[in-house]
C-alpha cells in the first residue's frame, strides 16, 4: 500500500491501513499535515536579506586591509617626522662615533699598517670612488688606514695617534658640505668640517683641546 491510497482511505477503519500507517511515519504527515502556499516574492525576499550577510567576510577584509594600510602610512610619517626633529650634526656625530668605537673594540682598526702617507694613500685606490687626502700630523703620528662603510656610505678612515690615543680621521665626498661643528658624547670629542667637496670628521677619547689642535692643523694646510 502506498500513501496515496493511504490519504483515500482516511476514514476507512481498515486493519491493513493502520499497520501501513504505523510502519511508515512520513504517510502520517503528508495525510494529516496542512499545505500552504508560499506568497508570491517570498523567496527573492529571503534571498535578498541573505546577501549582506554573505558579504560580511569580504566587508570586514576590507576594514583590515585599510586599518594596515593606514598603520602602515601613520609609521612611515611619524619615523619620517621624527627624523625631521633630529639634529642632522649631532645623527652625523654619533654615526661617527659609533663607526670609532666598532673600530676599537673589533681587530679592524687598520687595513694597511703604515706610517708613511705615500704608501697609506695608494692603498685606497680601487677601493674607493675617490682618493683621500693623506698628511702628516705633527705630534700626532699616522699610524695606517682602512676602508670604513657608516651612514650608508663607504668613508675613507685614517687612523692617527697621540700618546695612547687612538684618532679616527673619516672622508667621504659630499654634494652639500656640512657645517664645521664639535661636539662632546660620553667622554669622546667629534670634530666636522668640510674640506674640498668632501666632508671630513675626527673623532677620540683625547682631550677636547689636543683634538682640536689636530683638527687645525689639517685644517691649516687646507689654506
Amino acid at each position: 500500500m502506498n500513501c496515496e491510497i493511504g490519504r483515500q482511505m482516511m476514514d476507512v477503519n481498515d486493519p491493513a491501513l493502520a499497520a501501513h500507517l504505523r510502519s511508515s511515519p512520513s504517510c502520517i504527515i503528508q495525510t494529516r499535515a496542512r499545505y500552504y502556499q508560499a506568497p508570491p516574492g517570498l523567496e527573492h525576499k529571503i534571498r535578498q536579506s541573505l546577501r549582506p550577510v554573505e558579504a560580511k567576510p569580504w566587508i570586514w577584509r576590507s576594514v583590515a586591509i585599510a586599518a594596515a594600510l593606514l598603520l602602515a602610512a601613520s609609521v612611515t610619517w611619524n619615523v619620517a617626522l621624527l627624523r625631521s626633529r633630529v639634529d642632522p650634526q649631532r645623527l652625523l656625530a654619533v654615526n661617527v662615533l659609533s663607526a670609532h668605537v666598532r673600530s676599537l673594540a673589533g681587530t679592524h682598526l687598520l687595513d694597511v699598517p703604515s706610517s708613511d702617507q705615500h704608501t697609506v694613500k695608494p692603498f685606497f685606490n680601487g677601493k674607493l670612488e675617490f682618493s683621500p687626502s693623506v698628511k702628516d700630523v705633527p705630534g700626532f703620528p699616522l699610524l695606517g688606514g682602512r676602508v670604513e662603510y657608516f651612514d650608508g656610505h663607504a668613508a675613507a678612515a685614517l687612523v692617527y695617534g697621540r700618546r695612547k690615543h687612538i684618532i679616527n680621521l673619516f672622508a667621504w665626498p659630499s654634494p652639500s658640505p656640512i657645517a664645521p661643528s664639535t661636539r662632546s658624547i660620553n667622554g669622546y670629542h667629534v670634530a666636522c668640517w668640510p674640506s674640498g667637496g668632501m666632508d671630513v670628521c675626527s673623532v677620540s677619547d683625547l682631550n677636547e683641546a689636543e683634538l682640536k689642535q689636530f683638527a687645525d692643523s689639517l685644517r691649516q694646510d687646507e689654506k
